[in-house]
């Protein structure tokens, strides 16, 4: 019988199961060996292997992201562990123009196996500059790998994926994840890169939800069923490399599409995925494709701004029913508040 774990355990076990498979392996962070273990993804760590390995980092994000590409040049495999995304601004250019470029550049001789672990998203008090989604801009960069698993199946599968890869990889983790439970395996296994995963099957709209938005689009679906509307429901999982072809072949039996993520839609994660979408049907205008995330203004700090702020299950539901119901926007949804965001007490 498969255990139950939260996101966050799951984080952990991958984590320990890695460095004591492979001495090469560290981690490293603002928080790591703290009492509270970057939500508790490190706990234990810092007891069992000591602080060669496992270490609190000063606050330097650029020169600690060159440390990370030095050592994995040197043949470690570092884990970098940053507790806000928003930090990663700080380092973009270790991170594009040396994490990213240093095997082409070096054609081949040379490889940089780094996991970056950056956290983002909402809860109420974070502020502008501490939740947003910047998952975006990395998979711009070719060079670097990104994944955002929403289940602690695969947040363990895709982390040790991740660890052994020569490639660097940026492992998003949305706040509200960590404490979900799922079935994850006791023994190491991984997740591949590029694979999506089908967890509804449906025949009238297709939703795509990137990380925590995985789960509100779950919701949202059970509140399509109250209206005679089937979703299909589909995790990425994988955003670079991206499995377009999972998503399409949903799109051309549902022949609609709505893609929600937990950053901004402008030149968005949800961009670049309806992009390829349309790009690939032999008739674009056969299906009706739509995004959604955050509006193009600043995160907000309170609580009610937060909920006008990001999508949520009722509003997905809404969206998609106007899709299928040919524009029909007079069906309102009961309101389905996520239980993660009540139980949240902030503001960190």
């Amino acid at each position: 019988m498969e255990r139950l774990l939260t996101y966050a355990e799951a984080i952990r076990e991958a984590t320990e199961q890695e460095m004591a498979r492979d001495p090469s392996v560290f981690v490293f962070g603002l928080g790591v060996p703290d009492f509270k273990a970057v939500f508790g993804t490190t706990k234990g760590l810092l007891a069992k292997f000591g602080p060669d390995r496992v270490s609190d980092t000063p606050l330097a994000e650029d020169a600690m992201t060159g440390v990370a590409i030095g050592a994995a040049l040197a043949g470690m495999r570092p884990i970098h562990v940053h507790a806000r995304m928003d930090y990663l601004v700080l380092a973009l250019n270790q991170l594009v123009n040396f994490a990213a470029k240093a095997r082409y550049m070096s054609a081949g001789t040379v490889a940089v196996p780094m996991v970056v672990r950056a956290t983002i998203g909402r809860s109420w008090g974070q502020g502008p500059t501490h939740s947003q989604g910047l998952h975006a801009f990395c998979m711009h960069i070719p060079g670097l790998k990104v994944v955002a698993p929403s289940t602690p199946h695969d947040a363990k599968g895709c982390l040790i994926e991740s660890i052994r890869d020569d490639n660097p990889v940026i492992f998003v983790e949305h706040r509200m994840l960590h404490p979900q439970k799922g079935h994850v395996p006791e023994s190491d296994y991984t997740v591949p890169f590029g694979k999506a995963r089908v967890a509804v099957t449906g025949g009238d709209v297709t939703l795509v939800g990137i990380s925590y938005m995985f789960l509100e689009c779950l919701r949202a679906g059970r509140l399509l069923e109250d209206a005679g509307i089937s979703a299909e429901v589909i995790d990425p999982v994988s955003l670079s490399p991206l499995d377009t072809d999972t998503i399409l072949q949903s799109v051309l039996k549902t022949g609609r599409l709505l893609v929600v993520d937990t950053g901004w839609t402008s030149c968005g994660a949800s961009a670049e995925i309806v992009a390829r979408v349309a790009e690939s049907l032999p008739d674009a205008r056969a299906a009706q494709l739509r995004r959604m995330g955050f509006e193009p203004v600043t995160c907000p700090t309170t609580r009610n701004l937060e909920d006008l702020f990001y999508p949520n299950a009722q509003r997905i539901a809404r969206m998609a029913h106007g899709l299928v119901r040919d524009g029909d926007d007079s069906w309102m949804p009961p309101a389905m508040e996520a239980p993660e965001i009540v139980q949240f007490k902030g503001p960190f």
